[in-house]
């Protein structure tokens, strides 16, 4: 880092704020935006929080033709005192210098990023909305910009925060939803990039996403691509099964994205002594437990929907009802002491909450 001051410039015409009630997920932008460059033999420099604007960018930057991108998401939520607060940020920095070196991008200072983010949010703090369910979705991300027809790594990148005040990310709220096991596409193998957030992984899911919300469901729930029988995640969240009183998720494997919701729900089970397991998942065995009626609950985990309660799985031609199709229990139990928390409401028992102050060196 060449210079770690963060020239701030202030946007001269306010965007209006949208109805609070009627938010829908990343349509609505704030005032301001980060920026910072990256040029090899002068690292990142130049950061700037600057009003929301349009990139010019050449045609030939290898973002486009290649693909090398990161990005991650968090959110701002708004306590009844008022206060803004930050939920595991650090994590976020941590897994997307994780991405960075799957995809060959400069690692950025983490410590640094933060604050960017934190002085970000403090200036578009007006953003943060304060309806229940509500919150300010904030996405950094990192695209590479040299203008270069090649496959190589870039020399040039641009890191990039932008933020959009959001309601709830599926229309079902906490309701459970339908999921459909793929059993045609692929979305990632070990030694690929299934464990990185880039963009690509998310471009290839589209086709078989597309496919079961014709059929009326939600999402599609990926096994994995080699014998294409163990489960891997959903397409936007990573899942658990309760099966028989112990709550069990895929083990990270190289190609499971390692989500931060993910790792909160396994560090407060083990907080509530609730019997909890990381390991290999076959659907036969979610098949069986159904069956027998021992699986209880089904959820996913994510940053947007927090915890999504799945309602019914289809697989091979079965459609598996999963607690009569309403939320479990636990899963419950887990939304609101996470949102609680988040929110404010709840004690912070593992010191997840960061705190977004105003920093007397900000200049702007």
């Amino acid at each position: 880092m060449v210079d770690q001051s963060i020239r701030v410039e202030k946007s001269q015409s306010r965007k209006s704020k949208p109805n609070p009630n009627d938010l829908v997920f990343g349509r609505n932008f704030t005032d301001h935006m980060f920026v910072m460059d990256y040029a090899e033999g002068l690292g990142w420099h130049n950061p700037s929080i600057i009003p929301y604007q349009s990139l010019t960018i050449d045609p030939a930057c290898m973002v486009f033709h290649y693909g090398q991108s990161v990005f991650e998401g968090l959110k701002a939520f708004r306590t009844k005192d008022g206060d803004i607060q930050l939920f595991r940020p650090e994590k976020n920095l941590q897994r997307l210098n994780n991405s960075n070196e799957r995809l060959v991008i400069p690692p950025i200072d983490e410590e640094f990023g933060l604050e960017a983010i934190k002085q970000l949010v403090e200036l578009d703090k007006d953003w943060v909305p304060a309806a229940e369910g509500t919150s300010l979705y904030i996405r950094p991300f990192i695209i590479s910009t040299e203008p270069y027809l090649g496959v190589a790594p870039s020399h040039h990148y641009k890191f990039i925060v932008i933020m959009s005040p959001v309601g709830s990310y599926y229309k079902e709220g906490i309701n459970p939803v339908k999921i459909a096991v793929e059993d045609k596409y692929v979305r990632a193998v070990k030694g690929g990039t299934g464990e990185a957030k880039t963009g690509g992984n998310y471009a290839s899911s589209l086709k078989a996403q597309e496919i079961v919300e014709k059929e009326g469901y939600s999402q599609v729930l990926w096994l994995d691509g080699v014998h294409r029988k163990y489960i891997e995640e959903v397409g936007s969240m990573n899942v658990f099964f309760k099966i028989n009183g112990e709550v069990v998720t895929p083990a990270l494997n190289g190609s499971i994205l390692p989500g931060i919701t993910r790792d909160s729900v396994i560090q407060l089970l083990k907080h509530w002594d609730v019997p909890v397991s990381e390991r290999q998942v076959s659907m036969q065995e979610i098949f069986e437990a159904h069956q027998n009626g021992t699986l209880e609950e089904a959820f996913g985990s994510g940053t947007a929907a927090v915890i999504s309660p799945i309602g019914e799985l289809y697989w091979e031609g079965h459609h598996l009802n999963i607690n009569d199709g309403k939320t479990g229990e636990l899963s419950k139990k887990v939304y609101d002491y996470i949102t609680g928390i988040q929110y404010g409401k709840k004690e912070d028992p593992l010191n997840w909450i960061v705190k977004v102050e105003k920093k007397t060196e900000v200049k702007y």
